[in-house]
C-alpha cells in the first residue's frame, strides 16, 4: 500500500457506482455496492464464514510436456465455460514459489524491498500444486475496456457487487495465477518489473484524510479527483498478463478474498493485490492484510471472478 493510510469507521457511499460508471443492476437504482453492510451477501447468499472451509473442488485441464513440466493456458476449446468478457484459467497453482531477486531496492517510506528484476530461470515450486478452473474479469469492476473502476470500496462492497452480477471475490490464488500466466512470470508481462507496461510509479501526491474521509460529497469528491492518478481500464495495451487479464498489477489494488484466514491479521480473510499506481512492489505475489474487509481508500477497487461451468469453487487452503 502507498505511505499512510489508516482504518476507519466506513464512510457514506460517495463513489455510487451507478454514478461513475453507469452501471446498472436490474432497473438500474442501488446497484450492490451502495448498499452498505457488514453482512453483505455473496454470490449464493451471506458471506462466508472465513473460519469455515469452502466446499467444492476443480479440475486443472492440464498437459505435461516431454520433461514434465506443466502446461497451463486459458482454455480457447471451451468458449461456454465463461461469461463473456471473462477469462477462462486453468492452472496447477504453486502455493509457494521461490525467486532469485537480481535487482532490488529498498524503499524506506513505504518500508518494504522493491524486485526490479528476477531470475527467469529461478521459478522453484516448493509446495504441492493445487489444481485451479474459474473464470476471472478481464478488466476490473465493471470489467469493460476504457471504463474508470469506482474507489472508496470496502471487501463488503466488492462482494455484493460482483453477487449481484452472479460473481464472486477472486480468490488469492486466481489473482495470482491470472497474473503470473502460464510461466508463472513475477509480473504479468515478464520478469522486469515496468511503468512503461503498467500504471505504476508515479509521484507521491500527499492525501488529506480528513477529505478522503469527508461525509460532504462536494468535499470527497474534490480530494478523489485531486489524488486519481489511475488509467481507465485497458488504457495501457502492455499490462496484460499472457492469460489475456489486463491492469493485474498497478493502477488499482484489488480486493480478494484470502486462501486461508490469518488470525493476526486485520484483514483476516480479505486482501489486497496489484499495488496500485505508486511506487511500491507492484508485482503478482505480494499481498497486503494489514486493512480490515471495511477499509475504504482513494486507490482502492475491485474485478471479480466465477466458477467454470462445470468446475467446482476452490478449497480454502
Amino acid at each position: 500500500m502507498q505511505r499512510a493510510s489508516r482504518r476507519t469507521k466506513r464512510p457514506i457511499w460517495i463513489v455510487k457506482l451507478t454514478l461513475l460508471l453507469g452501471l446498472s443492476c436490474g432497473s438500474g437504482a442501488g446497484c450492490g455496492p451502495s448498499q452498505r453492510s457488514s453482512d453483505a451477501a455473496a454470490p449464493h447468499g451471506a458471506l462466508p464464514n472465513p473460519q469455515k472451509p469452502l466446499e467444492g473442488g476443480g479440475g486443472t485441464g492440464q498437459e505435461q510436456s516431454d520433461a514434465g513440466v506443466i502446461v497451463s493456458q486459458a482454455d480457447a476449446s471451451a468458449p461456454s465455460a465463461c461469461p463473456e468478457g471473462m477469462a477462462h484459467v486453468r492452472h496447477d497453482f504453486c502455493p509457494e514459489l521461490e525467486r532469485r531477486c537480481l535487482k532490488s531496492e529498498y524503499d524506506p517510506s513505504n518500508r518494504l524491498t522493491i524486485c526490479h528484476r528476477f531470475d527467469p530461470a529461478s521459478n522453484d515450486c516448493r509446495a504441492a500444486r493445487v489444481p485451479l478452473d474459474y473464470c476471472i474479469d478481464r478488466y476490473e469492476f465493471p470489467n469493460e475496456r476504457g471504463a474508470k473502476p469506482p474507489v472508496m470500496v470496502s471487501f463488503y462492497d466488492a462482494e455484493r457487487a460482483c453477487g449481484e452480477l452472479g460473481k464472486r471475490l477472486c480468490y488469492e490464488r486466481e489473482w495470482v495465477a491470472a497474473c503470473e500466466g502460464p510461466e508463472e512470470k513475477p509480473f504479468p508481462y515478464g520478469y522486469d518489473r515496468s511503468k512503461e507496461h503498467c500504471n505504476i510509479d508515479n509521484p507521491w501526491i500527499s492525501p488529506s484524510l480528513s477529505r478522503v474521509y469527508s461525509k460532504d460529497r462536494a468535499v470527497q469528491e474534490a480530494e478523489l479527483a485531486r489524488l486519481d492518478q489511475s488509467r481507465p481500464s485497458g488504457a495501457m495495451e502492455g499490462c496484460v498478463s499472457d492469460f489475456g487479464v489486463y491492469d493485474l498489477t498497478g493502477n488499482f489494488d484489488e480486493w480478494t478474498r484470502a486462501d486461508q484466514e490469518r488470525p493476526r491479521a486485520r484483514g483476516r480473510f480479505a486482501a489486497l493485490k496489484g499495488g496500485a499506481w505508486g511506487h511500491v512492489r507492484n508485482a503478482c505475489r505480494p499481498v497486503t492484510t494489514s486493512h480490515g474487509p471495511d477499509f475504504t481508500y482513494y486507490f482502492v477497487s475491485f474485478r471479480c471472478c466465477a466458477d467454470a461451468r462445470g468446475a467446482g469453487a476452490p478449497t480454502e487452503q
